[in-house]
């Protein structure tokens, strides 16, 4: 047998080997990902940044007619425009009438768009076509011409929805819930088209296997979704959930189309109107800008949350 003799110490001035710079798993660096993201971060930093910045600055500044005009100088109010926000018993009203009225419009639109997801899956070419085409035309047009249509179709005098119905004069427009109910039709109309798609997509490609063995097992359809489709779709549902939150927070075209400015006495307004009141028709521009920082600030906690869930339930987003 024969022995080696171990190798000899190296010098202690010998230069050091670099670390190596940490890989994924496909032997990529791990900040490849984003040098690639850096251009759309560098739009969006542009695009996004500065104007979020002078929001929260305009926030805490005293910002009138009289500032923009010069007449008085700028003085800083540190929390001042969020004190009488949260004390204002209107603020509260409007900001607990937004989150009702979003949540109701964002289950609306999550259980429209994923019925007819479903079947688009069931029917047969044409008929798809046709569903299709009908969602993509209520998506693709704009938020002040679908406000109007609806508007017409319910309209007390000319409306065909109440001849339909048998309602005579009634006014949609004219009590608190019925127009609320009123513009979140219209709303679930021109967003479920997007819900629609996203998940259509997504259950195509659900692997046929899994939903064959599924059925093989006697399982209804209903529990194929709910135990093995809606499961495997749990990433785009996620995104779906979102971007549906985020719209329906900050609606305003609908509300301000629909219900003339926010209603009677303002008994339809929701946070982005109640912020337009406040900075444009008040020319209290520190208050809207006080509004929006906190709407950014329940869209930003609301994303964050939802997103931890999803880990916290193995989901790799």
């Amino acid at each position: 047998m024969t022995l080696t003799a171990p190798a000899p110490p190296a010098p202690a001035d010998a230069p050091k080997r670099p670390a190596r710079r940490p890989r994924s798993r496909t032997g990529t660096s791990a900040w490849t990902p984003w040098l690639y993201l850096l251009p759309a971060l560098a739009v969006l930093g542009a695009l996004l940044v500065y104007p979020v910045y002078q929001l929260g600055l305009i926030s805490f500044l005293e910002y009138t007619q009289a500032q923009v005009s010069g007449g008085e100088p700028t003085s800083f109010q540190g929390f001042g425009n969020y004190t009488a926000l949260f004390t204002d018993p209107q603020f509260r009203q409007v900001l607990l009438a937004t989150v009702v009225f979003a949540a109701a419009c964002v289950a609306g639109t999550l259980a429209v768009g994923c019925a007819l997801a479903v079947l688009l899956t069931r029917v047969r070419a044409l008929p798809r076509l046709a569903l299709m085409l009908a969602a993509l035309g209520a998506w693709a047009t704009p938020a002040v011409t679908g406000s109007t249509v609806w508007v017409f179709l319910f309209d007390a005098d000319f409306g065909p929805v109440n001849k339909l119905l048998g309602l005579g004069d009634f006014s949609w427009t004219y009590g608190r819930y019925s127009a609320f109910a009123l513009v979140l039709l219209e709303v679930v109309w021109c967003s479920f088209p997007f819900v629609m798609v996203t998940v259509y997509a997504g259950i195509r490609a659900v692997p046929t296997e899994v939903l064959e063995a599924a059925a093989l097992d006697g399982a209804s359809q209903w529990r194929i979704w709910r135990t093995v489709t809606a499961p495997l779709l749990r990433p785009i549902l996620a995104v779906v959930t979102i971007q549906s939150v985020i719209w329906d927070f900050k609606v305003f075209t609908q509300i301000y189309v629909m219900t003339n400015g926010g209603g009677i006495a303002g008994q339809n307004l929701v946070l982005n109107v109640y912020a337009y009141q406040q900075a444009f028709a008040s020319s209290q521009y520190s208050l809207g800008a006080a509004i929006g920082v906190v709407m950014l600030l329940l869209l930003l906690a609301v994303t964050l949350v939802y997103l931890r869930l999803l880990r916290r339930q193995g989901e790799d987003l």
